[in-house]
C-alpha cells in the first residue's frame, strides 16, 4: 500500500523537477538582449516581460481597484521586502499609497 502512494509522489515531484522554460530566457543588456551563459552577471526577463514595459495608466487602475495588495508596486517591479511591508502597515496608512499615486502621475514611480 505504502509502495502504491510513494511511486505516483516521487513521480511527480522527479516531473516538477525536470520541467524548464519553453521559451528563451534572455539578459536584460544595455545595447542588446544575449542569451544566458552559467558565468553572466545581471537580472533575468523571459520575452513578454521585457515586450510588456510599463503603462503609467496600468499602474494608476492597479493602484485604485488593487492597492492595498501593493499590486502597482508589483507591476512597476519594486523590491518584494518594500512590497510585503507596503502591504502590512496598509500602505504606510495610506501614505505611502498617496505618495505613490503622486509618483506614478509625475512619471517618477519606475
Amino acid at each position: 500500500m505504502r509502495l502504491r502512494l510513494f511511486l505516483p509522489v516521487l513521480l511527480f515531484l522527479f516531473a516538477l523537477s525536470s520541467v524548464e522554460a519553453s521559451f528563451p530566457v534572455k539578459r536584460a543588456t544595455t545595447n542588446q538582449e544575449t542569451t544566458i551563459t552559467d558565468d553572466s552577471e545581471g537580472e533575468l526577463f523571459s520575452p513578454a516581460a521585457v515586450a510588456a514595459g510599463y503603462d503609467k495608466w496600468v499602474a494608476v487602475a492597479f493602484w485604485f481597484f488593487l492597492g492595498l495588495f501593493a499590486a502597482h508596486r508589483w507591476y512597476a517591479k519594486k523590491p518584494i521586502g518594500a512590497n510585503i511591508l507596503f502591504i502590512l502597515t496598509l500602505g504606510g496608512l495610506g501614505i505611502w499609497a498617496i505618495i505613490d499615486l503622486i509618483r506614478i502621475l509625475t512619471d517618477s514611480f519606475q
